[in-house]
């Protein structure tokens, strides 16, 4: 009598922390890293000045499957600013073990300042990921956030046909979201009041401990929507096939940006190309940036390589 084989044994998850943090030392913002696992500090600059740190965070085995789990915890401290991102997107592939999840907590403390800048994130076909983060704010603190989440690889002919995508994201106080993305709800992928065909979600937010006075809240909103009309009136890239059926598309970006609570602007977008909805998110991160902080854009030199 034949004996079946035994089954492979799971795959054991890999787990990797990073801890971040960032004091002010008189006109200085310093940064201090610690780590577990296969998750790093890269370098820590300061391109704006020194009183603005730029961390870039590195993940050298360049994604994530069944079983991993990243943890960032920020701790940025009174009257520090910090900018976090990284030199790539984030790619959670195909699972066989189970969920792959990326988790960032940040306690951001009075007066202090946190830009989360991540590059994109790709859900590839058959992925089981979450993809959480949770910051809370103190009086005075403010915080930039964005995140791009590409379903499948439409361009490379490999749709997200099956998996499912968890996003969870929370400000303490203001506002808490958690979208579910199974690849099966053709109503959601597909339909006109979900993602109405198109695989690349945007999100660009600006919140603030306090609400935001009106003359900056009505020029942050009015650049972002000037923003937004300008590139949703061209299509340029946006000939990438559809998440479902592979079916060119032509269709103009969606987009729309609003003020929560008086102290929460929010801009949220879908398209079929990742490029032209990032460049759309960076756009109006300069004018945030510049009506409610009074900096410039200064964006991340690696954003340009």
């Amino acid at each position: 009598m034949a004996v079946p084989a035994a089954a492979a044994p799971a795959r054991p998850g890999w787990a990797a922390r990073l801890a971040l943090r960032v004091w002010r030392d008189g006109p200085a913002t310093r940064v201090h890293a610690a780590h577990e696992g296969p998750l790093r500090l890269l370098k820590a600059l300061h391109p704006e000045g020194p009183g603005i740190a730029h961390a870039v965070l590195l993940h050298p085995p360049g994604g994530l499957v069944g079983g991993d789990r990243l943890d960032v915890e920020l701790q940025v401290e009174a009257g520090a600013h910090l900018l976090v991102t990284t030199p790539a997107a984030s790619r959670f592939y195909r699972s066989v073990a189970g969920e792959a999840a990326q988790v960032m907590q940040a306690k951001v403390a009075e007066g202090a300042r946190l830009e989360w800048l991540p590059q994109e994130t790709l859900a590839y076909d058959g992925c089981d990921a979450r993809n959480a983060w949770q910051v809370q704010l103190s009086p005075r603190a403010s915080l930039m956030a964005t995140e791009v989440l590409a379903l499948g690889l439409g361009a490379a002919g490999r749709p997200f046909a099956q998996g499912r995508f968890v996003q969870q994201l929370a400000i303490e106080g203001l506002w808490r979201e958690r979208g579910v993305i199974d690849a099966a709800d053709a109503a959601l992928l597909d339909g006109p009041c979900g993602l109405a065909g198109r695989h690349v979600l945007g999100t660009l937010l600006l919140a603030a401990a306090e609400a935001l006075s009106p003359q900056v809240a009505e020029h942050a909103l009015a650049a972002a929507r000037q923003a937004i009309d300008a590139a949703t009136s061209t299509l340029p890239g946006e000939r990438s096939a559809q998440v479902h059926g592979g079916v060119p598309g032509s269709e103009p970006m969606l987009a729309g940006a609003t003020l929560l609570q008086g102290r929460l602007l929010l801009l949220r977008a879908l398209a079929h190309d990742v490029q032209p909805l990032a460049r759309l998110l960076r756009d109006v991160r300069g004018h945030w940036r510049r009506a409610v902080w009074g900096l410039g854009a200064n964006e991340p030199r690696l954003w340009a390589l």
